[in-house]
């Protein structure tokens, strides 16, 4: 009898809300994005560094700080069930980086200056420019004092913005001191604030006494104008701490970097002291920040290490991508040759001679499965590659190749070429 039993087609999956593909059609603007940050810190002295995805719970508690919205939120954290770790999907690169630094003693013979990349986590609310699994460069710079290392820096990211083709973005810095100014002024602000509880929103009167200068970065616009009008950490700063930002100021103006100071610009970290900035742009609605740090000189002691003053930066490269858009920059990774063969001779010869032009240094496109000739030359000119290397039955006789240009803008015309011919042809040209 017949099997009548229904099949039930199994489900699709889908990826999880704020975590997505990057797929091939992006992927080149990525490597653009990529290469040349990686190009720019290298002339930098910056040396790469790669630490893993899940740390120790503990480790950003104490480093982000109990009372940041990170800690309290945004988390991927869970218990071990193997063996009852404490464990959390890293939500950015900083704390791991103090972590290999002070485990390692990678500050043994002096200061170092250190970069890395990769996918960081954080559960908030998903929009343009804003992902739950998102990837981030992070630049990191232990043992330095002087604000030639701040300067550095926000120089280094001036550079990188303008090889990606990158415009109209600025730079907003400020100074929220050491320690003992930021706890002065905590009580001074909280003082402030308590005069007008009325006009405080929930997460404000929430904040108000654990992390009350996270109250002036409120993205609320009814807060705006009481922030606005809150007394300013600048100008409770000490001789030493202001001398530090004069300098950073001083250095940002020799080297020609505009920058608007921005007393309310205290970035969401606790671990963060003296210089902060941020690069940001109008070009991406509300996520508008594209790289942002400061000074942290307090972590590593706070960590467990030896007293070590440090800086960095993380560049949120979601939204360097959307700006790349934005702007028009393209990046081309079209194969060299799609090799077109027809015919059972041609078909063998074909993957060998591609191994060779491989070998050469081009890219190539070996068209497998078969076809007519006319379907493979659709297919060849689909790939946007520059040439196409036609070989039959005939050719694979006579040790001939026909190379016909496939760029609108090749002036070059179909040739006949020896096998070894058609590689060194394929080498010389732009």
């Amino acid at each position: 009898m017949p099997d009548n039993t229904s099949k039930t087609k199994p489900n699709k999956f889908q990826s999880i809300k704020g975590f997505y593909d990057i797929l091939p059609e992006h992927t080149p603007l990525w490597f653009k994005l990529e290469d040349t940050a990686r190009r720019v810190l290298a002339q930098y002295g910056y040396k790469n560094i790669r630490m893993p995805l899940v740390e120790s719970t503990d480790l950003f508690v104490r480093s982000v700080g109990e009372h940041t919205d990170i800690v309290e939120k945004e988390m991927y954290a869970w218990q071990d069930a193997l063996n009852g770790d404490k464990l959390t999907l890293r939500p950015e690169g900083t704390a791991g980086c103090v972590r290999a630094v002070i485990e390692s003693n990678l500050t043994y013979n002096g200061p170092v200056r250190l970069w890395y990349s990769g996918a960081m986590f954080r559960h908030e609310n998903v929009q343009k420019g804003r992902q739950r699994q998102f990837h981030q460069i992070g630049v990191e710079a232990f043992g330095f004092d002087s604000p030639q290392v701040d300067a550095e820096q926000i120089v280094l990211l001036a550079r990188l913005w303008r090889e990606l083709g990158i415009s109209d973005v600025e730079l907003q810095i400020n100074s929220i001191g050491d320690a003992h100014e930021r706890a002065a002024y905590r009580e001074v602000l909280i003082a402030y604030f308590e005069q007008h509880l009325d006009s405080l929103d929930e997460d404000a009167k929430r904040r108000l006494h654990s992390n009350p200068l996270r109250i002036l970065d409120s993205k609320n616009p009814r807060m705006q104008a009481l922030c606005e009008a809150a007394p300013k950490l600048i100008d409770c700063l000490g001789d030493a701490t202001r001398a530090h930002f004069d300098g950073l100021c001083a250095l940002l103006r020799e080297a020609g970097v505009a920058f608007t100071i921005n007393a309310r610009l205290v970035r969401g970290l606790d671990y963060y002291n003296r210089t902060v900035f941020e690069w940001v742009t109008t070009k991406l609605g509300a996520q508008g920040t594209i790289a942002g740090g400061g000074r942290y000189d307090s972590l590593v002691e706070r960590l467990g290490g030896e007293a070590t003053p440090a800086c960095g930066f993380g560049i949120g490269l979601e939204r360097v991508f959307l700006l790349m858009q934005e702007y028009g920059v393209v990046a081309d990774d079209a194969p060299d040759v799609y090799l077109v063969n027809v015919g059972e001779l041609a078909e063998k010869a074909a993957f060998a001679l591609a191994e060779k032009l491989r070998q050469a240094g081009l890219q190539v496109v070996l068209h497998a499965g078969g076809g007519s000739f006319k379907s493979q030359m659709k297919k060849a000119d689909r790939s946007q590659a520059r040439y196409a290397i036609i070989l039959g039955d005939d050719e694979v006789n006579t040790q001939q190749v026909s190379l016909k240009p496939m760029r609108a803008d090749a002036s070059d015309q179909q040739q006949q070429f020896s096998l070894d011919a058609v590689i060194a042809y394929l080498q010389i040209k732009p």
